[in-house]
């Protein structure tokens, strides 16, 4: 079938267009370098000729609060209209767990704004939420690092998975039936978050010192001990933490 994967030229979703072309579909990647962009309708018309199912695994260039809810409104906005217009039969959305549970995130705001717009589009769908990934690592450690070089993280629970394993989860849900609802993916293992930051940080030669704060906000928002955490039913990812790691060095 043919799969137009939004975001297609990314770290998700180049190992999705490529996972889908080696089980013989049509996967085509989207983005504003291959001139469809999301925010303006550019070259959406053509691109979804002809499309069964469409990806969308892009993101916000900017995480400030109000830039990010326009993204996430208008791009999905336009793709959906786009996706009805093209006869298009199913709407993937790759999301993040806890998204639901995060509302003094700005940017949590914005995909809670998004999936609602995919929920009452009336186009079939199907979202996927992925814990963080493993290379998102070094993302947390600078959102959290103060002047002194110090890392505040709360140590709460966390179970990352490896980007490759989140992309089979997203292929494999594309190339199937629509859910009408949410898929989950995580890791294999759980982790205290600031452990986690502490041991990656190590692993690369980084100076930095790791707080336990548990007062310290994740992206705007506080969390509980399982904000985090998939439910019991998610997709576990085959790769560990420590092999990726072992693998950067």
């Amino acid at each position: 079938m043919k799969v137009v994967v939004i975001g297609g030229t990314g770290l998700i979703g180049s190992k999705v267009v490529s996972k889908l072309n080696a089980h013989g579909h049509e996967a085509i990647a989207a983005a504003p370098n291959t001139g469809v962009n999301t925010l303006t309708g550019e070259g959406l018309t053509s691109v979804l000729h002809g499309a069964q199912v469409v990806v969308d695994v892009s993101n916000s260039p900017s995480f400030e609060d109000d830039a990010v809810m326009v993204f996430f409104r208008t791009s999905t906005t336009n793709l959906l209209q786009a996706e009805k217009e093209a006869g298009v039969a199913h709407h993937v959305a790759l999301s993040v767990v806890g998204t639901e549970r995060l509302d003094e995130s700005g940017y949590f705001r914005a995909k809670q704004a998004q999936e609602a717009l995919i929920k009452d589009s009336g186009v079939p769908f199907s979202i996927v939420h992925a814990t963080q990934f493993f290379e998102f690592m070094k993302g947390i450690a600078d959102s959290a690092t103060r002047d002194d070089n110090t890392v505040h993280l709360a140590p709460i629970q966390i179970q990352p998975v490896y980007s490759d394993d989140v992309a089979a989860v997203v292929g494999r849900t594309a190339v199937g039936e629509p859910v009408g609802g949410v898929v989950e993916v995580a890791g294999p293992d759980k982790f205290q978050l600031d452990d986690l930051i502490r041991k990656g940080l190590k692993a690369k030669n980084d100076p930095r010192t790791v707080v336990s704060d548990p007062m310290s906000p994740y992206f705007g928002a506080r969390l509980q001990d399982t904000t985090l955490l998939p439910g019991p039913a998610a997709h576990l990812g085959e790769t560990r933490f420590s092999e990726w790691i072992a693998q950067q060095k």
